[in-house]
């Protein structure tokens, strides 16, 4: 009998013994396809013996220093490393991306005041949203399941608005240009709303993951977005935890948008699963606040920049520039995609298959047609993802709202395409009495436009591929991250 309290005491959760590269091993003897790196946390692979190697060699020699008296040249160059770009003036090393995102929100705050707008104490965030599990990271979040029994001692600071969600929000009708400018309005009227010497800032993820399954917005939402803060002196917290550093085909995924962020968050691909790690990123507006200010960030941890992880975190960062993974990524992002769709295309369930790069989702509806999501008895998402492990793929998968999704990462070698597409059909596997296989139709009409070609698996390691899967059902409860 386990004594860890694990994240169901209903369930039963093999045990992986070892990993190496894309694949786990587990102590039956079976073997699993970590499509999804995890909850898109793995990003080179499993077993890397130069990232091994290095963290005993830093362990060796200094594991913990205390950050009220001393730095070290682990934390040093890795925040060298990622703020080489001149997008980020300094970075903050936390443990996780819920302590990244609780220390956006607190430096959010702190840049206020060293301003003299004390009174700006309010945040905006957007709904089907989810940005961490502590509580500010939570009250931020617009995810129901996840805040459900915490709603009463949650921030009253806190506001949504809604998401940039063309497939089930935009009108059949409305032009792009005109749903973004309608989304603006909703943010505007917002801040109006609260008052605009209210807000300290906009809090939303570049591409959604966990609540929504990959979704990247519409060309030219974050741009209006970032009009509307700066016209209120509102600062943006960019959280890219989930699909950072290099998942969508560059190092910030807001690099498609034509916007920056005054704040950012990272941690998963960070790190790529080789130690705890997050962090926050701020730009010279922020920085100088602060250093003109006080000078001091009020707020703090006892493993704050942590010499271990952020030496293991430098050298996976290393790894994904010497090997070129990031432009790896975006060379194949649309063979993958391709190899996605011709696997599943016929299947009637697949509403939509969406994301960039590598981040990648599939939307299941019992009838795509009418955005008809499928009942909660159905227990689609955990049928799926039983499925799949029994097929030997390991895939993540989500349900929010009756919608049923799959996420995809970033890192595999040759032939994992082709693996993880065949194995989405699961032999043929159906959910009895809710979905059919669509007779030799055409494609989907919602994502055959995007498959332009078709290609033989890449010869490469690949930055994170990552599986979504998001399934839509009557009950807005998810599987946890």
């Amino acid at each position: 009998m386990s004594r860890v309290l694990h994240r169901s005491t209903r369930e039963t959760f093999e045990t992986a013994l070892s990993g190496e590269g894309s694949w786990l091993t587990l102590r039956t003897g079976g073997r699993v396809l970590d499509a999804a790196g995890g909850a898109a946390v793995t990003c080179i692979g499993h077993g890397n013996q130069r990232v091994a190697s290095v963290i005993a060699e830093q362990a060796a020699r200094l594991t913990y220093i205390h950050t009220l008296f001393f730095t070290s040249e682990p934390s040093e160059q890795l925040a060298e490393l990622l703020t080489d770009d001149g997008h980020f003036a300094r970075a903050f090393f936390v443990s996780s991306g819920s302590e990244a995102m609780e220390s956006a929100l607190k430096m959010a705050l702190q840049y206020h005041v060293e301003r003299g707008a004390p009174e700006r104490t309010r945040f905006i965030a957007r709904r089907q949203s989810y940005h961490g599990n502590t509580f500010g990271a939570l009250a931020v979040s617009g995810h129901p399941a996840r805040r459900s029994i915490y709603e009463p001692v949650l921030w009253d600071t806190v506001s949504h608005v809604s998401p940039c969600f063309p497939f089930h929000a935009q009108g059949a009708q409305e032009s792009d240009e005109a749903y973004v400018a309608r989304l603006a309005q909703d943010l505007e009227d917002e801040i109006q709303r609260v008052g605009p010497d209210t807000v300290a800032a906009f809090v939303a993820e570049t591409i959604v993951g966990a609540t929504s399954g990959c979704v990247t917005a519409t060309t030219g939402y974050f741009a209006a977005v970032r009009e509307v803060c700066d016209r209120h002196g509102i600062l943006i917290i960019g959280d890219e935890i989930m699909c950072g550093m290099g998942r969508s085909g560059k190092r910030h995924a807001w690099e498609y948008e034509g916007y920056r962020p005054d704040i950012q968050t990272v941690a998963k691909g960070l790190g790529g699963g080789y130690v705890p790690i997050g962090a926050m990123l701020i730009n010279d507006r922020v920085f100088d606040a602060l250093s003109a200010g006080s000078g001091a960030f009020v707020h703090g941890h006892t493993y704050q920049a942590h010499p271990l992880a952020a030496r293991g975190a430098l050298e996976v960062q290393r790894i994904i520039r010497e090997e070129a993974l990031v432009e790896r990524v975006a060379t194949n992002a649309e063979p993958l995609r391709a190899r996605l769709g011709q696997a599943l295309e016929g299947h009637v369930c697949v509403a939509d298959i969406r994301g960039r790069g590598y981040f990648l989702g599939i939307e299941f509806l019992a009838d795509p047609a009418s955005r008809r999501p499928f009942p909660a008895a159905a227990q689609f998402s955990a049928r799926l993802k039983q499925a799949a492990l029994r097929e030997g793929l390991a895939l993540y998968v989500q349900c929010h709202g009756g919608r049923a999704g799959l996420h995809r990462r970033k890192a595999g070698a040759r032939g994992h395409f082709g693996r993880a597409g065949s194995a989405c059909r699961l032999k043929g596997w159906q959910p009895p009495g809710m979905c059919r296989q669509r007779p030799s139709a055409g494609p989907y009409r919602s994502f055959s436009a995007r498959r332009t070609r078709s290609s033989p698996s890449p010869d490469h390691r690949e930055i994170g591929r990552g599986w979504t899967t998001k399934t839509r059902t009557d009950h807005p409860r998810s599987a946890r991250d």
